[in-house]
């Protein structure tokens, strides 16, 4: 009996961490939360809730003016049932694509806005997420950060069915928004020009050229974010400061300029002039003071 009850307990035991590897795919998504994160395990993936997103508010992007206006215009429109097109956002390092997109969502979180954010090696896998949300009454971002592929990527063709060219709708009740550094997605080499060619006085591009930018043009709105200016950063660095609790120098005091040589020694170290600098610069300058 002894012999028999050990490998009963052995046989539990090891149920139990098969239990644990076995992604929760078969239970309903807590449809209560806000937030979402899909998740993969094999060919299996489910959406995990997120109950405490990164709260960022609109206020604290500045200098984005533009920008805040395009997303907010074709958000406020998507939930209210009208027109509105999934939004490549795409630019230099550290502008604020990211945390625009957060932001728009906190904002609109209340009026029955959902973000599920998907990482590039899980698009494969977004015919399942379409189908998970279909039929649902709440509207939702599908978020992909820092995107862009290389040639011959999975993800890269399931991508391109779900914004345009499956055989399947598209949800309603779902929009796409990505951020990437690169324009159309995918590297661009000089090699790819000599492939241009006028036909009747007109430039056409290659294929290679053509591949690239069929992606890309699938996306309705292309938001564009430019480095910032030695005046811009510095006006980050101050804003950053004031919210971190720092009591802002006086202007034109000798305290202002020490200040602000540091900062634009910082940003000069790092090479960028950008909104994640001057948020890092200044919680490292509070951290001192």
């Amino acid at each position: 009996m002894g012999a028999k009850k050990r490998l009963l307990e052995r046989a539990e035991t090891l149920i139990e961490r098969l239990g644990g590897l076995l992604p929760p795919g078969t239970e309903p998504p807590d449809w209560t939360a806000h937030a979402f994160r899909w998740r993969r395990r094999g060919d299996r993936g489910w959406l995990q809730a997120v109950h405490a997103p990164h709260r960022i508010d609109l206020d604290d992007l500045l200098c984005l003016d533009h920008q805040k206006s395009e997303i907010e215009r074709n958000t406020a429109a998507f939930l209210a049932g009208r027109g509105a097109n999934n939004i490549l956002l795409w630019g230099s390092r550290g502008t604020g694509k990211s945390s625009l997109v957060k932001a728009i969502f906190n904002g609109m979180r209340d009026r029955g806005l959902r973000l599920i954010e998907v990482d590039k090696d899980d698009l494969v896998q977004l015919p399942e997420i379409l189908e998970l949300i279909r039929d649902r009454p709440e509207r939702f971002i599908l978020f992909c950060d820092d995107l862009s592929f290389e040639a011959g990527e999975s993800g890269y063709k399931a991508l391109k069915a779900a914004l345009d060219g499956s055989i399947t709708a598209t949800p309603e009740n779902l929009l796409i928004y990505a951020t990437s550094n690169r324009r159309h997605l995918l590297p661009e080499f000089q090699s790819e020009n000599r492939e241009a060619r006028f036909v009747d006085g007109e430039l056409h591009h290659g294929e290679s050229v053509e591949e690239k930018i069929s992606l890309s043009d699938r996306f309705g709105l292309w938001v564009a974010f430019h480095p910032f200016s030695q005046a811009q950063y510095l006006a980050l660095v101050h804003h950053w400061l004031a919210r971190l609790g720092g009591t802002p120098p006086t202007a034109e005091s000798e305290e202002r300029e020490t200040l602000e040589r540091a900062a634009l020694q910082w940003a000069l170290r790092r090479g960028s002039r950008s909104g994640r600098t001057a948020w890092q610069f200044a919680r490292d300058w509070s951290g001192r003071d």
